[in-house]
């Protein structure tokens, strides 16, 4: 007897957004190539999850409120070595698609692209390829590809990591911004410590020098509302 409920692809969905998860859900699981076994709205559910559910691919938006989608893709990698991840996000820049490569996503499609396309990568990378879009290869591939340090990765902050630098350009210690935000001290150090990667800075100085060029702290060049003496 053949035994075809067993051939189906096994997919866990990571995205804070329900109706995401409801959609991709309910199309995936339409098709009797693939089967949905899992899914979690951040980063510590995916991760309890993820150990017990024997997930084939894992469909990852990279926007997450709690913690980057690069960053949770390392810890999936380190947790759940045979993990097969796929970064699934509105964003289309390169700048998006090689940090998700280099942090070790094995395919990335839009939210905006047909399921079909979709459904083509979750086969491709289940078969042991790779799915990026075309024309961003060489980008991928190149050793000396820098992260956007002058600004570009802002959109890579998540609203934690944005308070986060914020704070600490205002002259915070770590302790203090662990109180004023009601976390611990080491999830502050960890927030800081991805900030500055992503932004390619290396310490206080420069992150308060980014956060004043690009308005994100009052201490920057006085905005024109009052007249100057």
């Amino acid at each position: 007897m053949k035994k075809n409920s067993q051939a189906r692809i096994k997919i866990f969905i990571v995205d804070d957004h329900p109706a995401v998860r409801e959609g991709v859900r309910s199309c995936l699981n339409g098709n009797g190539a693939f089967l949905v076994v899992g899914e979690a709205g951040d980063d510590k559910e995916a991760l309890r999850k993820l150990r017990n559910v024997g997930a084939d691919i894992i469909l990852l938006d990279i926007n997450l409120p709690s913690l980057d989608g690069g960053e949770l893709a390392r810890r999936v990698r380190q947790t759940i070595p045979a993990a097969k991840i796929i970064a699934f996000s509105i964003y289309a820049s390169q700048e998006h698609v090689v940090r998700m490569a280099r942090c070790g996503v094995h395919g990335y499609v839009t939210k905006d692209a047909p399921i079909a396309r979709l459904m083509e990568a979750i086969h491709h990378v289940h078969r042991g390829g790779l799915h990026f879009p075309p024309d961003m290869t060489d980008a991928i591939l190149s050793p000396g590809t820098k992260p956007a340090g002058e600004g570009g990765d802002k959109a890579l902050l998540t609203a934690r990591e944005k308070e986060v630098l914020v704070l600490l350009s205002e002259g915070l210690a770590n302790k203090e911004v662990a109180r004023k935000l009601g976390i611990s001290v080491r999830t502050a150090e960890t927030h800081r410590e991805h900030v500055l990667r992503k932004l390619n800075i290396t310490n206080i100085a420069g992150l308060t020098k980014y956060a004043i060029q690009h308005g994100l702290t009052p201490l920057g060049p006085a905005k024109p509302n009052k007249a100057s003496p």
